[in-house]
């Protein structure tokens, strides 16, 4: 039997990745090892349909798997008994007013049968810089002016790439996915990726798309022009009752 071993990459933050049709099957998607977090290698990754996952005491791992679960923006609706849930919180939704914040959130917030967390103060470190440039955004849910709940995650052209989400409260990472979409839909940003499937995820509505598929609609999407900034101003602050109608 042959066993294939993952391109290893090198120092150059700028060389291309290998073709995401060459990840292995077994472990499912795994496509490269190595590299750095550099924000040019994780753009060039994201708009090739590679995302970095690794373990503790793992080196880094970059993966494309088949398929890939993702949410369309403009379909996106939370479930009548989650809106029934939510409607009398009074809590409201901003974007890029806490990424910090909602990144260490995600990495630290304990998650049940979750033993320790892949976001790595590297990785921390390297999407705090992209936000900074512009590239990666938080959407934020809050509770008066305590940040209860949020998602963040890479942009490039008009195509959005989830990472992860917490919630402080019930309910609240439920209510920034909502707003996410909500935001994206408006913005003609259809596609949000969410990388691998779960039960949780399929609920709340994803879907598996073949990655085939998934390669031809990001390469669309990314290369539509959408000048990187922070959206803060743009999206403002929304209550939630206007996403529970």
């Amino acid at each position: 039997m042959t066993i294939r071993i993952p391109w290893q990459l090198g120092d150059d933050p700028h060389a291309p990745f290998p073709p995401a049709d060459t990840a292995l099957e077994e472990p499912d998607g795994l496509l490269a090892i190595g590299g750095d977090l550099s924000s040019q290698r994780l753009l060039r990754a994201y708009a090739a349909g590679v995302f970095p996952w690794s373990s503790p005491g793992e080196p880094l791992l970059w993966w494309s798997p088949d398929p890939r679960t993702v949410f369309d923006t403009a379909r996106f609706r939370l479930s009548r008994g989650n809106r029934r849930q939510l409607r009398p919180t009074g809590w409201q939704l901003r974007v890029d007013t806490a990424f910090d914040e909602v990144i260490q959130q995600c990495a630290h917030i304990r998650r049940p049968g979750q033993h320790g967390t892949w976001i790595s103060e590297e990785m921390i470190a390297a999407y705090c810089q992209l936000h900074r440039l512009g590239h990666a955004h938080s959407f934020e849910v809050y509770a008066q002016d305590t940040l209860i709940g949020g998602l963040y995650g890479v942009a490039i052209g008009h195509m959005f790439f989830a990472e992860s989400m917490f919630s402080g409260r019930p309910g609240a990472s439920k209510l920034a996915l909502a707003g996410a979409c909500h935001w994206l839909a408006q913005w003609q940003m259809p596609l949000m990726d969410a990388q691998v499937y779960n039960p949780h995820l399929a609920l709340l509505g994803a879907r598996p798309l073949p990655r085939r598929e998934f390669l031809t609609r990001i390469d669309r999407l990314c290369r539509q022009s959408r000048t990187p900034g922070n959206w803060s101003a743009q999206a403002g602050t929304v209550a939630a009752t206007t996403l529970l109608a």
